[in-house]
């Protein structure tokens, strides 16, 4: 196969890439700052379910901001398969970083992370990664509205 025939990607394919990595970099940064603060601060006190809970809030303001704000920092168009992509792509690298995280810092086996899904905390965190990959859709619905909002009537 030559240079020639190895096409480059697609601009909407770099763009769902390119919206996807900053969406996840800006959820994971806050999930990076907030992690230490519910681990060495709030489970000690109330108890890992409610440090969790506590921590819940400020990631769903965190997708719901990175949602709204990539794909138009990106000029990211399309359908909503295109924002689905996103959402699943994030949460890959999401899941990936996770990982990492899990067994560099925490010293966690893949059977520790993925028992941790079977306690009522990891209930509350994959609600959350739920959350996390469709929160791109809702955006986009979100988008197209305040985007209809705005154009002026015909005259």
């Amino acid at each position: 196969m030559s240079a020639e025939e190895v096409s480059p990607p697609s601009p909407r394919r770099s763009r769902i890439v390119t919206t996807a990595a900053l969406y996840f970099l800006l959820v994971f940064a806050v999930g990076l700052v907030l992690g230490p603060i519910r681990v060495l601060w709030l489970e000690p006190v109330f108890g890992q379910t409610i440090a969790v809970l506590c921590e819940t809030p400020f990631l769903i303001g965190a997708m719901w901001f990175a949602a709204r704000w990539t794909p138009r920092w990106t000029k990211l168009d399309g359908g909503w398969l295109s924002f689905a992509a996103v959402g699943l792509l994030a949460l890959i690298f999401q899941q990936l970083a996770d990982l990492a995280v899990g067994f560099g810092l925490r010293g966690m086996t893949l059977s520790d992370q993925l028992a941790f899904f079977a306690t009522p905390p990891g209930y509350i965190y994959a609600a959350d990664l739920i959350l996390f990959a469709v929160a791109p859709i809702f955006a986009r619905r979100r988008l197209i509205a305040a985007d209809q909002d705005a154009t002026p009537p015909a005259a």
